[in-house]
């Protein structure tokens, strides 16, 4: 599959660049960022996978997590996908929690967005092999995480493929979108109402019946205004101990649902997943 080069930057020894390629799956160009350490010159190095949140791009977290340092430091490869697929032709919505920007890293089985809203299948399938065919990648060893609807969409790539992503964590998901309005409208649009199909991208269903050998760790912050409305972290702490899976789920004090948060506690997420994938 051919690549087109959009930039590219040195950044602590590696380089961060940004390509355009055109996907089957989504029937559009799609544009995604990788971090490529410098370890990756003698060698394949872990790789990393980064999901964002509603109304993101690639851009937000390469441009205000500061994830290079830690990420140059650990010899771990990130990859940061689109959050949707995107064009003139591609179905959207006024509101920002629908549509472009907004994926929720599902299959979309309603019409329209049915066409194009196929981004669990991109990145698990098209860009995975992508990124296996152009990078140094050892894609033996792979991690998983993200931010609030990136969490979500982590979370579930994570349990029901375990063995692709050995690690995983997230920075204030969305753990029980079947339960909160940001969900319930999403799911309703992209896949039809309530029925089975929603327990498949419900990471605290999921959880119940496809624990894991990984330790999730999950940081939120006890200021995010979303917390008791959307996140509801409480419903998923009690899935995950009623099951078995382990989990530290961390509230902080006074942070928000931010990428001053994010920037905070980065460079733990990656010593996490280091720990993991390089074991």
């Amino acid at each position: 599959m051919t690549l087109t080069p959009v930039s590219s930057w040195a950044s602590f020894g590696g380089t961060l660049s940004v390509h355009d390629h055109e996907s089957t799956v989504t029937g559009t160009t799609m544009r995604f960022a990788v971090y490529t350490p410098p370890q990756a010159k003698k060698g394949p190095v872990p790789v990393l996978w980064y999901l964002s949140g509603l109304t993101c791009t690639w851009a937000n977290v390469m441009e205000k997590s500061g994830l290079q340092r830690a990420a140059s430091e650990h010899g771990i490869m990130i990859i940061a996908p689109d959050t949707s697929p995107r064009g003139p032709d591609v179905p959207d919505d006024e509101s920002y929690d629908l549509g472009q920007g907004a994926g929720f890293y599902l299959t979309a089985t309603e019409a329209p967005w049915d066409k194009h809203y196929r981004m669990d299948q991109y990145i698990t399938r098209e860009l995975h092999a992508v990124i296996a065919a152009n990078f140094p990648a050892d894609m033996e060893r792979q991690g998983i995480f993200g931010h609030s609807m990136g969490g979500h969409g982590a979370l579930t790539l994570h349990f029901k493929y375990p063995d692709t992503y050995r690690s995983c964590s997230a920075f204030s998901p969305i753990t029980s979108p079947s339960r909160v309005p940001w969900g319930e409208k999403a799911f309703t649009a992209y896949i039809g109402p309530p029925s089975i199909a929603w327990e498949q991208y419900d990471a605290t269903e999921l959880v119940k019946n496809r624990q894991t050998d990984a330790h999730i760790l999950i940081d939120t912050g006890k200021a995010d205004q979303f917390l008791e409305t959307q996140l509801k972290p409480d419903i998923f702490i009690e899935a995950c101990e009623t099951s078995g899976q382990a989990l530290t789920y961390r509230l902080h004090e006074g942070y928000g649902h931010d990428y001053y948060f994010i920037a905070t506690f980065m460079s733990d997420h990656i010593a996490h997943h280091a720990k993991a994938l390089k074991a």
